[in-house]
């Protein structure tokens, strides 16, 4: 063998040691970052929220909907009932929890997180080594431990484009990528936004690639905040600078974070839907549907419309025309080509729009936005638009004016976030029902892009785009 083939063999061998020690002692890499650093930094006190010590030690604050068992409405309280009969009420619960936290801790959890999966982390271990040196060599990564405040240590990786930001800027801006319930950033949705040129922070859920722990709400909400004070107070983004892309599963985490830290810049959520339920009914038996509810709202409550509406920013929904994973049309069957009625995306829009503009998505406009729903191609898209007669100038017009009369007045400072002028708005009052189904069509289309792929496609960069500010 001559000398310049050792040579080379001997790096071959060298880097494949290094990738090798990359993944698997892991562990023992030092802290980069810890949920506390915040609290230590700022003597023990801070402004926001979320970044409070004391009560961050259980946990971060999670949105709870009205838990099983829970007072309802024309219900006795809790204090008007007596002891022996919440005492009966918890024995006859009893049986329906424990088959709800097996459910949960066994099958469940490898339905609704399959990446968590000891079988699944070593069959993709060889792609992941690979994605891991891409990132390294070609992109610059930077990878970092963290450790959230219920001791999960936290994978990341961080690709910093701000020194050469390219002629939009894009570098300056930090995209925090949010995966799927399947999903590594070593071959994940980061590459669109990467591609496009943007600064970009990857992280694996608890349990996933790098991380430790498990893939519950609660853990991925710890893991989601000490990813945001990582790239906020170590990486020093402004939070203005900051957009949240979560993709399918990942729309939790990212709702999560632009909720509990309304002052980040945008949101983007790709193939996801607005409750977990229904996705889970339609793969369930029939005859485990108690269960199956019962179990999702106490150990996987993915309330990610219910978070959305909390967040005051700009967003963007982005639909896959392909999605037979996010739909509910059908049985376990393959999704005709253009069938999106059942896409749970579609919810997802109504909701936030019903939440920032109850007066526009009244009566005419949400049944107008419902039917626009139904185009499953641009062309489609564009022809429905066209025959409302849309005319996207007045619309504008009319926002900006509403806006302008709020700022004005200046009648209540509580109206007024880091965003501008707080949700809901009443622009739309006394407009024709034409006008009003316009002005719902031009925020739908605003709010919503359709992208032909499946739910598991690649996100092509171009397709990546900041949301719509007005």
């Amino acid at each position: 063998m001559c000398v310049v083939c050792f040579v080379k063999a001997l790096v071959h061998v060298f880097k494949i040691y290094l990738t090798a020690n990359y993944t698997y002692n892991f562990r023992d890499w030092p802290v980069d970052f810890r949920w506390d650093d915040v609290c230590a930094a700022a003597g023990g006190g801070s402004g926001h929220g979320a970044l409070t010590c004391a009560a961050a030690a259980a946990g971060v604050w999670l949105l709870r909907g009205a838990a099983l068992g829970g007072d309802a409405p024309g219900r006795p309280s809790r204090g008007a009932r007596s002891q022996a009969q919440c005492l009966l009420q918890q024995i006859r619960e009893l049986p329906g929890q424990l088959a709800s936290y097996a459910l949960a801790h066994s099958l469940g959890r490898w339905l609704v997180y399959p990446g968590s999966m000891f079988l699944m982390t070593r069959a993709l271990l060889p792609l992941l080594q690979q994605g891991q040196e891409r990132l390294v060599e070609r992109y610059g990564g930077r990878r970092a431990k963290l450790v959230a405040c219920d001791g999960n240590e936290i994978d990341t990786m961080f690709m910093d484009r701000r020194q050469c930001p390219g002629g939009q800027g894009r570098g300056l801006r930090l995209v925090i990528c949010c995966e799927g319930n399947a999903g590594f950033y070593e071959m994940g949705c980061l590459a669109a936004p990467l591609e496009a040129g943007y600064s970009v922070l990857g992280w694996n859920h608890p349990g996933f690639g790098g991380s430790t722990g498990a893939p519950f709400p609660q853990h991925d909400a710890n893991a989601m905040d000490v990813v945001v004070k990582y790239a906020l107070h170590r990486l020093h983004f402004p939070p203005a600078h900051v957009v949240v892309y979560g993709w399918s599963i990942g729309g939790f985490t990212a709702t999560w974070a632009t909720m509990t830290y309304p002052e980040l810049g945008a949101l983007v959520l790709d193939a996801t839907f607005d409750d977990l339920v229904p996705l889970a009914l339609k793969v369930m038996p029939h005859c485990w549907k108690g269960l199956v509810v019962r179990t999702v709202r106490e150990h996987f409550n993915l309330n990610v419309a219910e978070q959305l509406c909390r967040y005051p920013g700009p967003v963007l929904l982005l639909r896959r025309t392909q999605d037979d994973v996010v739909s509910t049309s059908g049985h376990l069957r393959p999704l005709p080509s253009g069938d999106v009625e059942g896409n749970r995306g579609n919810e997802l829009l109504l909701r936030l729009l019903q939440h920032r503009y109850p007066a526009v998505m009244a009566r005419e406009g949400r049944a107008v936005v419902t039917r626009w729903l139904r185009a499953s191609s641009l062309a489609q898209e564009a022809a429905f638009y066209t025959r409302h007669h849309v005319d996207d100038e007045w619309c504008l017009a009319l926002l900006r004016s509403y806006r302008t009369r709020c700022q004005d007045r200046q009648e209540d400072e509580e109206a007024w976030g880091p965003h501008g002028l707080a949700f809901p708005w009443l622009v739309g009052q006394g407009l024709s029902p034409r006008r009003r189904r316009q002005l719902a069509l031009f925020l739908a289309r605003k709010h919503l892009k359709n992208v032909e792929a499946t739910h598991y496609s690649r996100l092509e960069p171009e397709d990546f785009q900041l949301p719509w500010r007005l």
